[in-house]
């Protein structure tokens, strides 16, 4: 069975362990060893081959640990099955949000909730950057990760091209915290729903990580070749 203390990390300060990095985490590991299993980028092969049970958990709580199990697999099922314009919840929506061809993913318009941050980080087009859209604006749960595309240092307002986590693991980036999300630009090829300007809709974002749907409202609509470019804020998910 592998030691927990002596497992070697990735060292991608991923941060979905809880622990700003991995050298943090591996500390901890020294006197909780059980947190190893936190570490999504592990193997099974590198993870100790124990279960609550093993552990010297009681019956009952073995139970609600499988419980906890099933349920969680039962969730993945509901994903991978659900059903059309329906969300990984089974809630229906309108249409999918897609990003523009010459994007590497979606267009959110975004403020950090310290606007100074804009310009003390020195924001520029093309830098990586993290944050997390909290509160009305969303309270999405994930770490957004993306690449800027516009900047406006006077009002702090930027708009960046979501793309996933592995761009900030491997490069330098920048950590704006908190912040609002204020609006998606993107293209609409599938809907279910007629689209008028000044009617709110509920989305799904192509490349949500929790294939969660949102709501917005539509203040642009303009149709080409690709489909309709849209514009909507007012943004929450629910």
């Amino acid at each position: 069975m592998n030691d927990p203390a002596q497992i070697e990390l990735p060292g991608l300060d991923c941060g979905l362990c809880g622990y700003r990095t991995c050298d943090e985490f591996g500390a901890k590991l020294k006197e909780s060893p059980d947190l190893v299993r936190r570490c999504l980028h592990l193997s099974k092969e590198h993870l100790p081959k124990t279960s609550a049970a093993s552990r010297g958990a009681s019956p009952a709580m073995a139970a609600v640990a499988c419980a906890a199990c099933s349920e969680r697999c039962s969730a993945a099922a509901a994903v991978k099955n659900q059903k059309p314009w329906h969300d990984s919840l089974d809630r229906p929506f309108d249409f999918y949000l897609e990003h523009f061809p010459e994007d590497p993913g979606p267009r959110e318009i975004i403020k950090p909730h310290n606007v100074m941050l804009t310009r003390e980080l020195d924001m520029q087009v093309g830098d990586l950057l993290i944050g997390r859209p909290l509160g009305m604006s969303c309270g999405c749960p994930i770490t957004h990760c993306g690449v800027v595309v516009q900047v406006d240092k006077k009002t702090g307002v930027m708009t960046w091209c979501v793309t996933g986590p592995l761009g900030p693991r491997g490069h330098a980036h920048k950590d704006i915290g908190y912040y609002s999300a204020e609006g998606y630009e993107g293209l609409v090829r599938e809907t279910r729903s007629v689209l008028q300007v000044g009617r709110r809709y509920w989305f799904q974002p192509r490349m949500c990580m929790l294939q969660w749907r949102h709501s917005g409202l539509l203040n642009y609509l303009s149709r080409n070749s690709d489909g309709y470019q849209v514009r909507l804020e007012g943004l929450w998910i629910g």
